[in-house]
């Protein structure tokens, strides 16, 4: 999956609400319908770098289960991302709509 796109959907995910890595993971995958799958592998390197970059805040907690885990929340810079982000996705979306339903004449 591409960088940009993985941090698009980690972003949507934890403007929902903090959640940990593998709950965003699950939650993808959940909303999507399976069609991402996201794995721990790519999640987490994509965690670390929108933490960098200030989109997101880690704290440490208790889940669920009464394990530690790290919880995600969005910024406000992430949230200044995700709209922009959103919007450029929803203009190439829509080119590529307008592409695909042209006609052969």
């Amino acid at each position: 999956m591409a960088t940009e796109k993985l941090d698009l959907l980690i972003l949507k995910t934890l403007d929902l609400g903090p959640l940990h890595g593998y709950g965003i993971s699950r939650r993808i995958e959940q909303v999507s319908e399976g069609v991402f799958r996201v794995t721990l592998g790519a999640l987490y390197p994509a965690l670390q770098r929108l933490e960098r970059a200030g989109a997101i805040n880690a704290e440490w907690s208790v889940s669920e289960n009464n394990r530690r885990a790290r919880f995600y929340t969005i910024t406000r810079t992430g949230r200044r991302r995700l709209t922009a982000e959103e919007q450029e996705w929803h203009r190439v979306a829509d080119a590529m709509t307008r592409i695909l339903q042209v006609e052969a004449e």
